[in-house]
């Protein structure tokens, strides 16, 4: 187990996401919350360091303050991943949900048109694979802290943004509705020109990828090939 208490972190305040805020009139007069903190490039020893590293990955945590944006819930800015180099495709991803409740947001865009979107609620022990292509952010749908993990290929720069800015966030956004079945209610962002109706999926879905849904994500490091479709996706069928 990794202890966070004495690593250092990035933090994402409130002034780093304002563009993709849904409630405007609140964020007029909102003070700058501290939103989530972001852990990266973790192991749990020298040995798995070298280990990670050696396999062209990166393990992170994510940790969600239980704080509301308005009438909408806590969430990450959203981004993109690059291409990976000499294809067609971009870099995918594999989280955990270690507490707490997720919803993973995941859409395929074509400029301002959406091809196809999805959300997969996460609670903790499930995991969510990021497809190619697919744009995502993840939101916290409760009150409570949320902390995730993840692996991801460790060559590439950095994230993809500027998009999500200028639109103001991603296709839908996730407002708190206590009214709901889920306790969310979603609504689309105007600031795109087609967005298909939203759909939903199952946590745990690993794409025919040799995955253990009962076991936590970090123990591949003992087994780091079976993270190979992180870093060369290109080579493998997606479906």
């Amino acid at each position: 187990m990794i202890d966070l208490k004495n690593l250092k972190y990035d933090v994402r305040k409130l002034e780093d996401i304002e563009d993709v805020i849904y409630d405007r009139e609140w964020l007029k007069t909102a003070p700058n919350l501290e939103l989530y903190y972001m852990y990266r490039d973790l192991a749990e020893s020298e040995l798995d360091k070298m280990r990670i590293e050696d396999n062209d990955l990166r393990y992170d945590i994510t940790f969600f303050l239980p704080v509301i944006l308005g009438k909408e819930f806590n969430k990450t800015l959203g981004h993109d991943h690059p291409i990976v180099p000499g294809t067609a495709i971009t870099y995918p991803e594999l989280y955990e949900v270690l507490e707490g409740e997720a919803i993973f947001l995941l859409q395929d865009s074509d400029d301002k048109e959406i091809k196809d979107i999805f959300a997969v609620h996460a609670k903790k022990g499930d995991k969510v694979v990021i497809l190619p292509k697919y744009e995502h952010l993840i939101i916290n749908p409760t009150e409570k802290e949320l902390k995730t993990c993840d692996w991801i290929c460790r060559t590439f720069a950095s994230n993809i943004y500027k998009p999500f800015r200028a639109r103001h966030g991603f296709s839908y956004y996730a407002l708190k509705d206590p009214s709901t079945e889920l306790g969310t209610r979603w609504v689309k962002n105007e600031n795109y020109e087609s967005i298909p109706d939203l759909r939903f999926e199952e946590p745990n879905n690993f794409y025919n990828f040799d995955l253990n849904k009962d076991e936590p994500i970090y123990k591949l490091v003992n087994n780091l090939e079976k993270l190979n479709f992180l870093v060369e996706p290109q080579k493998y069928e997606w479906r």
